[in-house]
């Protein structure tokens, strides 16, 4: 499975600025780590974030997000934007969201 390059980019672009970020590759996509937690990655053309229970509900409240379900059961805590969500300062947004809640995390 291969992830969008100008996606991943564009993400990184925004981590510029935020202190200890590591990528990985995972879910077979790439996977942004802060602290050694995961935050944020692109899977396909997709925005993968990681929110946790609160922040994962909030956003299934919002347009073109939706549930992360890799296994046939989905994430409580992880959810997928779609790229209609991540058109101009929303795609910096989210992956502030995500960056705070790893940051909230012990460092590994």
């Amino acid at each position: 499975m291969s992830y969008d390059e100008e996606l991943a980019e564009r993400v990184r672009d925004v981590l510029d600025t935020t202190g200890e970020v590591s990528e990985r590759k995972m879910f077979g996509g790439l996977a942004f780590m802060v602290g050694g937690n995961m935050a944020c990655g692109v899977v396909k053309d997709e925005l993968m974030l990681r929110l946790g229970p609160e922040g994962a509900e909030a956003a299934l409240s919002e347009p073109h997000v939706r549930e992360m379900d890799f296994t046939g059961k989905a994430s409580r805590t992880m959810v997928f934007v779609e790229p209609d969500g991540l058109v101009g300062p929303e795609l910096a947004r989210w992956v502030s969201e995500s960056v705070s809640y790893a940051a909230s995390l012990p460092p590994k």
